[in-house]
């Protein structure tokens, strides 16, 4: 999406899953993981992420 001023910002289904003035910052990958699967898949385990 064009913009400026350092826009940030992740969706996943048309559902926004990280903003980086919201949530604080960019995202550790752990974190963006969790919420992507939480968004398509949430009974799915990610293993040792989800720990």
């Amino acid at each position: 999406m064009p913009a400026t001023g350092g826009t940030f910002h992740i969706s996943c289904d048309g559902v926004q899953i990280w903003e980086r003035k919201l949530d604080g910052g960019f995202p550790e990958a752990k974190e963006l993981k969790q919420r992507v699967r939480d968004r398509i898949d949430p009974q799915r385990s990610l293993g040792h992420n989800d720990r």
